[in-house]
């Protein structure tokens, strides 16, 4: 396990091949307030990875930086070997059908069926396919979240948890290669929060799709991460699997595991 000043992670040795996100002396500032501090990151294809970190400690700033919403004041962000912050807005839009985002907030929209907000990926980044087509993708993201018999239902007739397990089909309807996740167990009870971490796995393994989680629910951080990067004073404190920091000694590593 490696500590925050050593830039590189530990090598993965078993053929990973090139990362399909590589994020590398990444500065951030707000004023004099600095979020992100040479921060480095390598993400590989099918793997899962954690960033735990403290509220304020930059761990959205750091997915809102990757998807291109807030501009880096320094570093690289090399996403299917793309640089994001040299892309144009349509340049954006592209690389962006490959990444799917479930927020904390679901978003989706009021006045729109379960249907309709799953097909509202396909029409905004223009999406040329048959209504067969569209009606297959959207059956077979509802299947994958179990949610089939709510395809014509309003979001005010759907639970929390539903609506959550909704806005996943919708960020599954793209088929990406990575998806981001901002806390997505927050605001659901227990039970629902661990349906949703079982939901990640299966379709992590069903895609080969890769994940970058932001959590500070530790079930998620166990049963969902295959690595767990500390996001501590603005740069990658450790990162290890989930045995590896739960028996770590450093205190700065053990607050997050007490």
């Amino acid at each position: 396990m490696q500590t925050a000043e050593s830039i590189l992670f530990k090598e993965h040795t078993e053929n990973q091949g090139a990362p399909v996100m590589s994020i590398c002396h990444l500065y951030k500032s707000f004023e004099d307030n600095h979020v992100l501090t040479d921060f480095n990151l390598e993400l590989f294809k099918g793997e899962n990875i954690v960033v735990l970190g403290k509220s304020g400690s930059g761990k959205s700033v750091l997915i809102k930086c990757i998807i291109g919403l807030l501009r880096t004041d320094e570093g690289t962000i090399k996403v299917f070997g793309e640089n994001i912050p040299d892309l144009n807005d349509e340049e954006l839009d592209k690389i962006r059908t490959k990444i799917g985002f479930l927020f904390q907030s679901n978003a989706l929209y009021d006045s729109m069926t379960v249907r309709q907000n799953l097909e509202f990926p396909l029409r905004r980044h223009w999406i040329k396919v048959s209504q067969q087509e569209v009606d297959a993708m959207v059956t077979n993201a509802l299947n994958d979240v179990g949610l089939i018999h709510t395809i014509d239902m309003m979001p005010e007739e759907l639970s929390g948890g539903m609506r959550k397990r909704i806005a996943l089909a919708r960020t599954l309807i793209l088929k990406p290669e990575i998806i981001l996740y901002d806390e997505p167990t927050t605001g659901l009870d227990p039970v629902t929060g661990r349906e949703i971490i079982r939901l990640m796995v299966e379709i992590k393994k069903k895609y080969n799709t890769s994940s970058l989680i932001i959590s500070h629910d530790m079930n998620c951080v166990r049963m969902a991460s295959d690595r767990i990067v500390v996001l501590l004073d603005g740069i990658c404190y450790a990162n290890g699997d989930y045995e590896e920091l739960i028996n770590n000694q450093d205190p700065k590593v053990k607050q997050f595991f007490e």
